[in-house]
């Protein structure tokens, strides 16, 4: 049996064999140092300790806050008064510095409100200040101040879940990236529950087999798309209830999806108030203290991931995710601001030295490598995928190797290549080698998730790939009777960068709700700016169901590439694939992989009328091609139909051809038998 590649096969790495070593090392110190006595599933597990908790006909309320003075919960339970009668005390012998109080069962009632009232000392005076628990589990936003409190969540009857929780993610994850709040396509915050009714089907029919959501952890400002968390083990309550969230999950395990969502341990919202900034009056509590505990492009806190109290937070609230929600796994978002102390910003990644240079983070990493080794230990099976744009080797390399253990890294720089080539060239500029190598530019032992584009190349600012080819004409010639030049040209390459894309990816394949539609709108949520507008915080799915519309069209085609890419049960994107024709000066790009054949005309002008392909001895039928009708395309290829072989002379050898037409912008897939 064929295993996969070391990280230190690369010769390039032989110079830092020994810091890769040593990386390796602390790892396993640092898991053994956090808790020795077993597993690290038990160390992660602070959110049982920390927080509100009915225990055996007692609340119990602890928190941690060592610089903190006094700690005292004012609620709905106590008309909001610091009157002493929700005061907590000191652990005693607790050298973390946590508080705890005790109150009977009936001293609060599930859904009443509350916040604590944390006070210090500061340059000799007392000074004091409201905050959300850490560890609060249900944060809402109060309608008449606009003021984040924590919840009691401890409905009458606990959740029962119908499905089994998804033991192992799928072998080649195809990802719909998705928005709870944003999904629907009226024009307000959309719900779970909504999500789960209107959205959910869609997906399943689409025949992806992986639901990522985004936004899920608390956070207070809605058009920051989740990336400001304020409350990282509180589900945002903007979009429903802890109950509805975890039927959302219900439902997609039992349609058969693995859920993933986002987590953002990268960095944190600054506010105090409704964040961990500053919680005990430092500002060196959960984050680095002085500059660096500063993000200055991204304006919030960055995690001091050296200290031990901090690693209990993260690492518990990995399992937490787990645990209470049944996620099957994780997209770790901003890795690259975490591994480096320049965070990535204005730094082009061009050789191997940067990667061990003194700007690496070792804490981060291993960090990292731990929550990796905790969440696939908590769930086998489980899927990690990180953010990173930088290429550190061995960021999804096993934590034995000396890696961080992800199962996959986004393949950031494809969707960039895409959008320079349609953005900044000529169609005729094109370079088939260049791209080639922009899609299969990865290491051998680190598999990655392959996209033309996701939220990211979407938010307010930028443009969908498809606005990005169409401009303005999207909006009059997306009619199948009223077709134009930009539109041809449009809704062809994006067929053709989404079948390139996904059929050289290196393990999985992503896509972002409503793109694979050639969605019309960029993202941007409410605020001042727009006049507090919902017209690009939704998603238009009246487009993909209008058979009038090329829109239609392309939700179809990528409908049947997954279908066909998803058969042998996963297999067909971990085969590897070869790179059999580059033609610069007739734009034509040929690779197999798995017994298929995909031949891509990529020439706006040419079309190639008995075009002779060397091929390899077989019988080769089509299966796909983009030029159907029925996908928005102009029907010049007969559908299905078979190529036959011959045998031609080339040379003193004799060869196999098949001649096949091949109309501009148009790819065909077929497979050998």
């Amino acid at each position: 049996m064929k295993t996969r590649p070391h990280l230190l096969d690369d010769p390039l790495l032989a110079p830092y064999a020994e810091k890769i070593a040593m990386r390796a090392a602390c790892v396993r110190r640092r898991g053994k140092a956090l808790y020795p006595q077993g597993p690290l599933a038990d160390f992660a597990c602070a959110h049982e300790y920390y927080g509100l908790h009915l225990r055996g006909g007692r609340w119990i309320f602890r928190e941690w806050a060592p610089n903190a003075t006094s700690v005292e919960l004012v609620g709905d339970f106590n008309g909001w008064r610091a009157d002493g009668s929700f005061a907590l005390s000191r652990v005693k012998g607790d050298p973390a510095g946590a508080w705890e109080g005790g109150w009977p069962e009936t001293a609060i009632r599930h859904g009443q409100r509350y916040h604590l009232v944390v006070r210090w000392v500061e340059n000799g005076s007392e000074r004091g200040g409201e905050r959300i628990p850490a560890y609060a589990r249900r944060v809402v936003q109060d309608p008449r101040t606009d003021l984040y409190e924590a919840q009691v969540w401890q409905p009458p009857e606990p959740y029962r879940w119908r499905a089994p929780a998804r033991r192992a993610a799928p072998r080649t994850p195809f990802i719909y990236e998705a928005h709870v709040g944003m999904a629907q396509e009226k024009g307000d915050v959309g719900t779970y529950a909504e999500f789960r009714e209107n959205v959910l089907p869609r997906v399943v029919r689409a025949g992806y087999n992986t639901l990522q959501l985004m936004a899920v952890m608390e956070h207070p400002y809605y058009g920051s798309f989740g990336y400001h968390v304020g409350s990282f083990f509180a589900a945002s309550s903007r979009f429903g209830t802890p109950e509805e969230l975890k039927e959302l999950v219900d439902d997609a395990h039992a349609a058969g999806l693995c859920v993933i969502m986002d987590l953002v341990h990268s960095h944190a919202v600054k506010n105090e108030r409704d964040g961990l900034s500053r919680f005990d009056g430092t500002y060196y509590q959960y984050f680095h203290d002085g500059p660096r505990g500063w993000h200055d492009a991204w304006d919030s806190r960055c995690f001091d991931y050296g200290k031990t109290e901090v690693l209990h937070f993260l690492l518990s609230n990995c399992r937490y995710w787990l645990d209470e929600y049944h996620f099957d796994g994780f997209r770790f978002d901003g890795v690259t601001s975490m591994l480096y102390r320049h965070h990535g910003l204005g730094v082009a990644f061009t050789n191997y030295a940067q990667y061990f240079d003194d700007a690496f983070d070792g804490d981060a990493f291993t960090y990292l490598a731990l929550a990796n080794r905790l969440v696939h230990q908590v769930r086998p099976g489980a899927l990690t995928i990180a953010e990173d744009v930088s290429g550190m080797p061995g960021v999804a390399a096993p934590v034995r190797e000396g890696g961080a253990g992800f199962d996959y890294r986004l393949a950031m720089g494809v969707p960039d290549h895409w959008f320079k080539l349609v953005s900044d060239l000529r169609d005729e500029d094109w370079s088939m080698g260049g791209l080639w190598h922009a899609l299969t530019d990865r290491r051998p032992e680190e598999r990655t998730i392959s996209y033309v584009e996701s939220h990211d190349q979407a938010l307010v600012g930028g443009k969908t790939f498809f606005f990005q080819m169409m401009g303005a004409a999207i909006y009059d010639s997306m009619h199948r009777g009223a077709r134009s030049l930009a539109a041809d040209r449009a809704v062809a390459l994006h067929k053709l960068a989404r079948l390139a894309t996904a059929a050289t990816s290196g393990g999985g394949y992503l896509n972002f709700m409503g793109n694979e539609f050639g969605h019309p709108e960029w993202i941007d949520f409410p605020r001042e700016g727009n006049g507090f507008s919902y017209d690009h915080a939704r998603r238009q799915w009246s487009l993909r169901d209008n058979p009038g519309l090329l829109f239609k069209g392309l939700g179809d085609f990528d409908e049947a590439m997954l279908k066909l890419l998803d058969r042998g049960r996963g297999r067909r994107l971990h085969a590897p694939v070869r790179l059999l024709l580059a033609d610069e000066a007739r734009k034509l790009l040929f690779i197999e992989r798995d017994g298929l054949f995909f031949l891509f005309n990529f020439s706006g002008a040419e079309s190639f009328a008995d075009l002779p392909v060397l091929v390899p001895p077989g019988r080769y039928t089509g299966v796909l091609n983009t030029d159907s009708a029925a996908f928005g395309g102009l029907g010049r290829i007969a559908e299905g139909q078979d190529y036959p072989v011959f045998n031609e002379r080339e040379g003193r050898e004799i060869v196999q051809r098949i001649h096949v037409y091949v109309p501009s912008r148009t790819a065909l897939v077929l497979r050998r038998s």
